[in-house]
């Protein structure tokens, strides 16, 4: 069997980015977006026509103070990232979007955090007539999440144990 690449399916190298919590990411280049989840939500945006897209991580469903008002809060990134899609020409029709998160440990007492961060994410969503392609939301374990902003191809890993070690290596300079 020949194994020889042709010019066509040479690889292409993307840069990626790591969104750490209370983030909002845009992008018109084809960018690897990384993010770690626990009970936290992620979610993609991705515009089929134009071909970009972004992607948000919060922590906590909804924020009700203006003065509080930060993306590490469900109800504030899922704006921003919807404010900078739409800035860029986006239309909601061509969106795509996923939703990615929401755990709930199973060693965790209380409020399901996670079960709110994605009731959060799927009624802000649909009240802005953007459609869910695709979830993968709940349960105990934590996830590990790149998008692909150039094809909009999103892979999820789930995970026993979360470990930022295994996703960014810090640089100090």
């Amino acid at each position: 069997m020949d194994r020889r690449i042709s010019r066509e399916q040479k690889l292409v190298l993307v840069s990626s980015r790591f969104l750490d919590p209370g983030y909002v990411y845009f992008t018109r280049d084809a960018v690897s977006i990384r993010a770690v989840l626990g009970s936290c939500v992620s979610i993609t945006m991705w515009d089929r026509r134009l071909r970009c897209g972004g992607m948000n991580h919060y922590l906590y469903p909804s924020v009700l103070t203006k003065m509080q008002a930060t993306p590490k809060y469900g109800n504030v990134a899922i704006a921003v990232l919807i404010k900078l899609m739409l800035e860029a020409g986006c239309k909601p029709r061509d969106i795509e979007a996923q939703i990615i998160g929401g755990a709930f440990p199973r060693s965790e007492r209380g409020t399901n955090v996670g079960l709110e961060n994605v009731r959060v994410a799927r009624r802000f969503l649909a009240k802005r007539g953007i459609g869910v392609v695709s979830e993968d939301t709940g349960g105990s374990l934590g996830r590990k999440v790149i998008f692909d902003v150039g094809t909009g191809e999103v892979a999820v890993l789930k995970v026993h144990r979360l470990r930022r070690v295994d996703w960014v290596k810090r640089i100090r300079g």
